[in-house]
């Protein structure tokens, strides 16, 4: 009678069965799960119960359900505990972390919430979250008695901002961030204080974190305060820790979150090329058609701004004094780079203009100088070439000398293209400094080199292969440890392959 019971909340959902895996490599099992909550959610649940053969997720979630519901009835908790855990993960609200699923809660079991689950049309619904965040102490308590730690924490805040109107690298996002943390924790703080009557838990003093003075969500705040006076009335919990952001990302998966935890999404689109469901609903909220959409992206507005640098990283400042288990916290930004003063050539400028034959293709390379004699500019003309090949030609000349022009050394333009392979190739006539080449830029940059870099150390270009796609210089043969070599000619290691 208990298993009916417990599996009603699952009644009326359609359901279909998906061939899944937890990743390409591993073999496929067959998963029944709600058919609206999609592909991606069946390989998450694949992925949270490896080796079973076929999964149904009623049946798999009375698995832990079951456990946690008779020691609660023994406890005299509610009896609806079962109920309550399968309607919450039906309904994707929330779902314990993986090792609940598998029976094994160990020291630290925790607990996720889809926290864009509880805000629909602009109302969020405080009542439901206070109510599973207790359920969730509850049940992990069951699940694990001597636990003393318990990582309960929320994903896709992303999405919970989107809906919200908030861009995620401001102000006012963390502070609604913050609100919502101090909310989930003072109601965990308030059933941990509860079950403390129920174990032997020595008792762990309340901490009150400090709200901010503004949250986006009206009457969050005020709900926040007043579980936190709840909470504090109290005295001590049963756990020393309640908030933990876990490593879970198959869970979070399963709860259909499109991004992890507190992250921002750096991506509009999915891995299917399909709109993610939060650009979606900022393009519903602008008022904007697909159509629309895309005339403003053509047009050049920016409709899906990258986040700033460092938001992430604040968002995890903001949340770190109020959870006890965080992600690593992220990178710092990098300094933003000055760009270097472009040094303009004089009107009149020396130089030298090279006439060859590259394979027998003739080829025009003019170089501009400075003053002092430096080169600032590079001009490469082909005589029989189509217009595509002479145009890309054009172009990369034109990088080259804004390059040098802004500082970038010749000589790194000399260990990135020369080497490179493609056709025309071969011996070279009009230079006796360089007898051959494997490609046209290898030769304009073996004779740079040669007249500015005074380098004649370069390895001499293998014309076997020449006139195909290579693999740059030969490899030397390893070195045995203190084993020096003669000086040799320079070979550049493997780098850029055009094909012709």
């Amino acid at each position: 009678m208990a298993q009916i019971k417990a599996e009603k909340p699952w009644h009326g959902i359609k359901q279909a069965v998906f061939a899944a895996a937890a990743d390409p490599d591993s073999p496929q099992v067959t998963v029944k799960l709600p058919a609206a909550w999609g592909q991606a959610a069946a390989d998450a649940l694949a992925a949270i119960l490896p080796g079973a053969r076929r999964i149904d997720i009623a049946e798999m979630a009375q698995g832990w359900v079951a456990p946690i519901a008779a020691r609660g009835t023994a406890a005299g908790l509610s009896p609806e505990t079962g109920t309550a855990l399968h309607e919450l993960l039906a309904a994707r609200r929330g779902s314990p972390s993986a090792d609940i699923w598998r029976n094994r809660p160990g020291t630290a079991p925790g607990f996720v919430f889809n926290i864009a689950a509880y805000l629909a049309d602009g109302v969020f619904d405080a009542g439901a979250l206070a109510a599973d965040t207790r359920l969730a102490v509850t049940a992990l308590t069951l699940a694990a008695p001597g636990a003393h730690r318990l990582a309960i924490g929320f994903t896709d805040l992303n999405l919970f901002l989107t809906r919200l109107g908030l861009d995620y690298g401001t102000q006012a996002a963390r502070d609604t961030a913050v609100t919502l943390t101090a909310f989930i924790g003072a109601q965990a703080q308030i059933a941990s204080a509860a079950l403390r009557a129920h174990g032997a838990a020595p008792g762990y003093p309340i901490a009150t974190p400090k709200l901010p003075e503004h949250c986006a969500l009206p009457g969050l705040l005020a709900a926040t305060a007043a579980a936190q006076e709840d909470a504090a009335s109290a005295l001590a919990t049963r756990h020393e820790a309640l908030l933990g952001f876990a490593a879970d990302p198959a869970v979070e998966a399963l709860l259909g979150a499109e991004v992890c935890n507190f992250a921002p999404a750096l991506s509009p689109v999915n891995a299917e090329g399909s709109l993610t469901l939060w650009a979606q609903e900022k393009l519903a909220a602008l008022g904007f058609s697909p159509g629309t959409a895309l005339a403003k992206q053509l047009s050049g507005e920016v409709l899906f701004p990258a986040p700033r640098a460092g938001a992430h990283l604040a968002m995890h400042d903001a949340l770190a004094p109020l959870v006890a288990a965080m992600p690593a916290r992220p990178a710092e930004p990098m300094p933003a780079r000055q760009p270097s003063a472009r040094q303009a050539l004089p009107s009149r400028r020396s130089g030298y203009t090279q006439k060859v034959s590259v394979g027998g293709h003739k080829l025009f390379l003019s170089t501009g100088e400075y003053e002092n004699g430096k080169i600032g500019e590079i001009f490469v003309a082909l005589h029989k070439e189509g217009s595509a090949f002479r145009g890309l030609m054009d172009a990369f000349a034109i990088a080259v000398s804004i390059g040098l022009q802004h500082g970038v050394g010749l000589e790194d333009y000399v260990e990135a293209f020369t080497f490179t392979r493609f056709g025309p190739a071969g011996v070279v006539e009009g230079d006796p400094a360089v007898p051959a080449a494997t490609s046209m830029l290898d030769y304009v940059f073996r004779n740079l080199a040669v007249n500015y870099l005074g380098s004649t150390s370069l390895a001499p270009a293998t014309l076997e292969s020449a006139d195909t796609v290579g693999e740059g210089a030969a490899e030397r043969a390893p070195l045995l440890p203190l084993d020096l070599p003669a000086p040799a000619p320079r070979e550049r290691r493997k780098a850029l392959k055009l094909v012709s």
